[in-house]
């Protein structure tokens, strides 16, 4: 083992709140993790996955199946490759194949000051967006968003009736064509009742809205209005990804990595203190920690 980003995923997984933590792991006591960066007898860098419970990444050694890693470029630390491709895609693919942007288009990001929200920024500016709105409740990585590329931001503390008002203002005239949605709950119920017209009207054009994350609530009240006349069509994260656009979207990840086309912050934790790590919670707040050997 040579790195491992310590997910969100991995927690919800340990606690027993993810919807497939019992395939993950189905017995306790176990190793947590799905996947890492790893280096071979040969001395080659792979990134791999593939592992069977209850051996997990987060462990000096592992052992994994010869079709689950995939060499990872000349030139790539070993904690960029664990940490930055998988979020990449997690914004790549919604936007690019699931939403299709189109250049020229308005992105919101809500849920923007997490580490993969951060990257969706910059990967929405990267694909050609005109404007890219931003949202969250951390003040100190809001500010960080302008130097990211986000146009505008928006901060979730305000009261219901600010948070609305802040919504209609960002979205301007043109209003938004694509929205990726890391936080469902409260947040987004507010956003999508600002999307209906107060009057019969046919829909302005289409917003695309993608759901990714729920870190703000696994449910919301959807009314009949928000779909009928408002344009809005939403979609699951995962819904366009073919094989094709896995192959291709991933080559674009590490082409953006290797050239520095990403801003990103990593802290780098050795596995000694995964304990303390473990109990953290600022990397919800735009960093990744990566545990190294």
């Amino acid at each position: 083992m040579k790195a491992v980003a310590l997910e969100n995923v991995d927690k919800a997984i340990a606690r027993g709140s993810h919807y497939a933590g019992q395939q993950f792991l189905p017995k306790l006591p176990a190793i947590v993790a799905l996947d890492g960066i790893g280096e071979l007898e040969d001395g080659r860098l792979v990134g791999f996955g593939g592992i069977r419970p209850p051996y997990g990444a987060i462990a000096e050694k592992v052992v994994v199946p010869k079709a689950y890693y995939v060499p990872i470029p000349e030139g790539i630390d070993a904690a960029v490759a664990a940490s930055i491709p998988g979020p990449t895609l997690t914004a790549l693919f919604p936007l690019r194949w699931g939403a299709k942007l189109q250049p020229g288009e308005t992105v919101l990001v809500n849920g923007a000051t997490g580490f993969t929200g951060q990257l969706a920024v910059q990967v929405a500016k990267l694909l050609g967006a005109a404007r890219v709105v931003g949202t969250g409740r951390n003040e100190e990585a809001l500010q960080s968003l302008h130097e990211l590329g986000a146009d505008t931001v928006i901060d979730l503390k305000q009261s219901d009736e600010k948070i609305a008002e802040d919504f209609t203002q960002a979205a301007g005239e043109s209003g938004y064509q694509v929205i990726l949605d890391f936080l469902w709950g409260h947040p987004t119920q507010l956003l999508i009742e600002t999307l209906v017209p107060h009057g019969l009207s046919f829909a302005k054009h289409r917003i695309r809205l993608v759901q990714i994350g729920e870190s703000a609530g696994s449910t919301i009240s959807l009314s009949a209005a928000a779909l009928r006349t408002s344009g809005l069509e939403m979609m699951g994260a995962g819904a366009a990804l073919t094989p094709e656009a896995v192959t291709e979207g991933t080559h674009q990840a590490w082409e953006w990595i290797k050239t520095g086309a990403l801003q990103f912050e990593i802290e780098r934790v050795p596995l000694k203190d995964v304990d303390n790590a473990w109990k953290r919670s600022d990397n919800l707040h735009g960093k990744r920690i990566v545990i190294l050997p």
